[in-house]
């Protein structure tokens, strides 16, 4: 007769022994003395994770039936379809140097379980003595129940032992990592290191169990019935100790790692995983319509399909990395919000937040300017803050730190001229006075990185009746939290900044405006050398209010644009606002940039380059023509050979600046207006 007994309560564990059929020879009293001295050997309980499941499927080759299965957040192995046999190996193959399971150890097991119908059972383990088809130990679960049995023996005969621990909770379609540790007649499971149930019972697992001829069988108990149906990513015996410390606690504890196959590993198709493609590939694929969700954990390895571009992303490492896409083309511009604002903009900056959204700054010329957010396809005011003749806007971050910085143009209510530098709250989920800079009619900041520095780099555009003034760089000191003055260049009427890399060397470009009696004057380049800004090349510019600079393939140009010919000893005529705006192009083995192309322009003050497909654009702001302030600004599109040819003519009045920016349901561009308080925000629309 079966003897059982009940070792918890309700919910609790349970353990039942029964006799075996035929059972089996007793040891002889010198091979029990020889292994008990075997397992008291310290170099046994040192033994690192025995990987189960890589030594059944290896990831050199593919083992017929066995699918690798991608599943929101994790990688794991269908078995079902396989041969029993063909995911075996001889316990000879671990247990080399002595043929005894040991007596103190921890399965580990990182599985999806499938439903399972009332009174049927599935194998995760199994060790099997082939010759007379009895089960050493195995590993198994029900509907309702996990259950570890194994061989033992006592003066009555050998006993199949069965320790059993109710509702695991593991039918839930998630994956769950579960920890059975072995030790002196103690039995202890945890699941997703969770608190672990014990069980004390009077039959401890045998330290004289011989594996001699026997064979592990992963998701089988060497048969077709009971077959594992689910997924398993981790199968491990650690030998001589409890793996839960070693697992737990974790951050991701459904998923936590102790060892899995190299198979498991990475994502498909990495240059340094290709080994995974050997295997047949599947899926539990949901594709998400509409407008672009989050990418996180859950949604891992999911795809979404973007209708408006016509595109499928999938879901990998928390980012959306497009997988298919129609390559769309610019057809057409219209407008799509017309954006009033509190007085006229001289330049804006869009930029996004984590966690927060679209926004776009707008310099406003009068004593307040506005921080507006993108929501239900446009934007609405969001922040206002006070500035004094703003001028431009620069969005930067230093780790995770969030900084908006304004030029400010005019002195404050006490005369002092401050630009000034602002910090995101994330608790008041608003911009926040961060620190002042003392500026001398400051037009524009630049922030860039170098050598891992961070860098903000100011241009003053005169001083009183001055132009001929210092523009300074300030470099972020770690130390104080705060940018302090770093490097001081000689401008006349600085306007613009830009920062730009060509492999290691980093650049920086100053528009030079006006000198004091003429806007015919040189602007220039500078190289990062030795820890400061060195003269690079000097361009001759007529007013020079912005450089663009441009990436096409392993193509770099800078465009710069002219605003004005004019020079004191000359009189001042209406057509000197209509010139050229020139493009240059890096010459390598010059080593300079040389004139790609010259566009004509009506007093041109910013240009601003973009992307649509595979096509490549830059738009100018054209503001006045020595006539009108209502003046057509230009989309010029790359068209290789041909240079950059005019494509779409924009009815603007006094265009300042130009931004793109992208959402999810489209590509747009908003240009501001020093003219009229009223910005307008202009769809691409696509074919």
């Amino acid at each position: 007769m079966a003897a059982s007994r009940d070792a918890g309560q309700g919910n609790g564990p349970e353990v039942q022994r029964r006799p075996l059929l035929g059972g089996v020879r007793g040891l002889r009293e010198e091979e029990m003395h020889s292994l008990q001295g075997y397992y008291k050997d310290t170099r046994f309980r040192n033994l690192g994770p025995l990987d189960i499941l890589a030594e059944a499927v290896p990831a050199v080759s593919a083992v017929v039936g066995v699918r690798l299965v991608q599943t929101p957040g994790a990688r794991g192995l269908r078995l079902a379809a396989a041969d029993p046999r063909a995911l075996s190996f001889p316990a000879s193959r671990i247990f080399y140097r002595c043929q005894r399971f040991p007596e103190e150890f921890s399965i580990v097991v990182t599985l999806k379980a499938p439903s399972l119908p009332p009174k049927k059972n599935e194998y995760l383990l199994s060790v099997v003595a082939e010759e007379r088809d009895a089960l050493l130990l195995g590993l198994r679960f029900s509907s309702t129940q996990l259950h570890f049995l194994f061989l033992s023996e006592d003066a009555a005969g050998a006993w199949q032992t069965r320790v059993s621990f109710r509702s695991p909770g593991l039918a839930d379609s998630r994956w769950h990592t579960l920890v059975l540790a072995v030790s002196q007649g103690s039995f202890s499971l945890s699941t997703d290191c969770g608190l672990p149930v014990d069980v004390v019972a009077d039959v401890s697992f045998p330290d004289t169990l011989s594996v001699g001829g026997a064979r592990f069988f992963i998701g089988s108990r060497r048969r077709t019935k009971g077959l594992f149906t689910g997924l398993m990513r981790q199968l491990v015996l650690l030998p001589g100790s409890d793996a839960t410390p070693s697992l737990c606690p974790s951050s991701n504890a459904h998923l936590a790692q102790l060892s899995i196959p190299p198979a498991l590993q990475g994502f498909p198709g990495e240059p340094d995983n290709n080994e995974v493609l050997k295997y047949p590939y599947d899926a539990n694929v949901r594709v998400t319509l509409g407008t672009q969700p989050p990418c996180s954990r859950a949604q891992e390895a999911q795809f979404w399909f973007d209708a408006v571009r016509r595109g499928l992303y999938l879901c990998t490492r928390g980012q959306w990395l497009s997988v298919l896409a129609a390559k769309a083309r610019l057809d057409y511009v219209e407008e799509h919000q017309s954006l009033f604002t509190n007085s006229e903009t001289l330049g804006m900056e869009t930029f996004r937040i984590p966690g927060a959204g679209l926004f776009v700054a707008t310099a406003n010329r009068k004593a307040r300017s506005t921080i507006y957010k993108w929501a239900d396809g446009k934007f609405v005011s969001y922040q206002s803050i006070p500035t004094h003749q703003a001028q431009s806007w620069r969005h930067f971050t230093i780790g995770r730190k969030i900084f908006l910085a304004v030029a400010n143009f005019g002195p404050n209510e006490k005369g002092q001229e401050f630009s000034v530098i602002y910090k995101w709250s994330p608790r008041k989920l608003k911009f926040v006075l961060y620190q002042r800079i003392a500026t001398h009619s400051a037009r524009d900041w630049e922030a860039f990185t170098v050598d891992g520095e961070h860098f903000l780099a100011v241009a003053n555009h005169r001083e009183g009746d001055n132009h001929n003034i210092d523009s300074v760089i300030y470099k972020w000191s770690p130390t104080t939290q705060l940018f302090e003055a770093n490097q001081s260049i000689a401008t006349s009427g600085a306007y613009d900044w830009e920062f730009f890399t060509v492999g290691p060397y980093s650049f920086l470009v100053v528009a030079n405006t006006f000198n004091g009696t003429s806007t015919r004057l040189h602007s220039h380049l500078y190289i990062w050398l030795v820890g400061a800004f060195r003269l690079f090349q000097s361009f001759l510019t007529f007013g020079a209010a912005d450089w663009e600079v441009l990436h096409i393939g392993d193509r770099v140009f800078l465009a710069v644009a002219n605003s004005h010919s004019y020079d004191v000893e000359t009189q001042v005529q209406n057509d000197s606002y209509v010139l050229s705006s020139v493009i240059y192009e890096l010459n390598v083995t010059a080593q300079s940039f040389v004139k790609f192309q010259d566009i004509s322009t009506c007093s041109a003050l910013d240009w601003e380059f973009f992307s649509v497909g595979e096509d490549h654009f830059l738009v100018v702001a054209n503001s006045f023509d020595g006539n009108s302030f209502s003046v057509n600004s230009i989309i010029y599109r790359w068209q290789g050979y041909e240079g950059f040819v005019p494509v779409h003519s924009l009815p603007t009045v006094g265009c300042r600046d130009w931004e793109a920016f992208h959402t999810a349901t489209g590509s747009f561009l908003i240009y501001s207006s020093a003219k009229e308080p009223l910005s307008r925000v202009l769809q691409l629309r696509t074919i």
